[in-house]
């Protein structure tokens, strides 16, 4: 994805001026990385712009100035402003977002997995007062940039299809229509979540709203289950 600046240089073939001729070009400096250039720092400082703000609320002057390196270093490094987004995200789903994957992964009844998936989503969201929400639910929120908008929806895609593939493996019976049913609500909920803790609603609020989402959940899991077996054992 990072652009590179390179020289080129031009034989001018044309016979009837001169053979071979080596024409004079003005040589241009290569821009790289500066020396001592650390990609994971500048990386998480990104992350932190961006979780703070939003997407659009950061700009490349600030990028380039909080990370240390001029505006066409980060262009070298990066790409563009989108690339280091995209970046970021990546970092942030394998650190911060990695409870998400933890908590799903664990053994049991759906219930309980999906009572602590959003305890534990309340506690995240308001585990720095500075960086509040989900930065994947939240950073392209009200975004003028389509092509943003589309890398965090992929991520919320590949967020919600393993909350399927929870589902489905914890309630085999039930239909793809009641799966998608149930993964949409749980993804409703985190957007809440994080929506809510990013306009200042504490840690024990959220716990409180998460706790009636979840027996809202258990309720219709219930209701889809009870139905299924009515389709099975007429």
């Amino acid at each position: 994805m990072s652009s590179y600046f390179c020289i080129e240089y031009y034989r001018n073939n044309d016979s009837k001026k001169s053979k071979n001729k080596l024409v004079t070009t003005k040589k241009i400096s290569k821009r790289g990385r500066p020396r001592g250039f650390d990609v994971d720092k500048a990386i998480a400082t990104a992350l932190d712009l961006f979780h703070r703000r939003g997407y659009d609320g950061v700009g490349i002057a600030e990028l380039s100035k909080s990370i240390g390196i001029t505006a066409p270093s980060l262009y070298s490094a990066f790409g563009n402003k989108r690339s280091l987004f995209e970046q970021v995200l990546k970092h942030y789903a394998q650190t911060s977002g990695g409870w998400l994957t933890a908590v799903l992964a664990q053994e049991g009844e759906l219930e309980d997995i999906v009572a602590d998936f959003f305890s534990r989503a309340a506690e995240m969201y308001t585990a720095d007062p500075a960086r509040c929400g989900c930065l994947i639910m939240d950073a392209t929120r009200n975004c003028s940039d389509e092509s943003a908008i589309a890398l965090t929806a992929g991520f919320k895609q590949a967020t919600k299809q393993l909350i399927c593939d929870r589902l489905k493996a914890g309630a085999p019976d039930l239909p793809a229509s009641a799966i998608e049913v149930l993964a949409s609500y749980i993804c409703v909920v985190l957007v809440g979540l994080s929506g809510s803790a990013r306009d200042g609603m504490d840690a024990a609020q959220l716990k409180a709203a998460a706790d009636i989402a979840s027996k809202g959940f258990n309720q219709q899991l219930q209701q889809y289950q009870a139905q299924q077996h009515e389709v099975t054992d007429p």
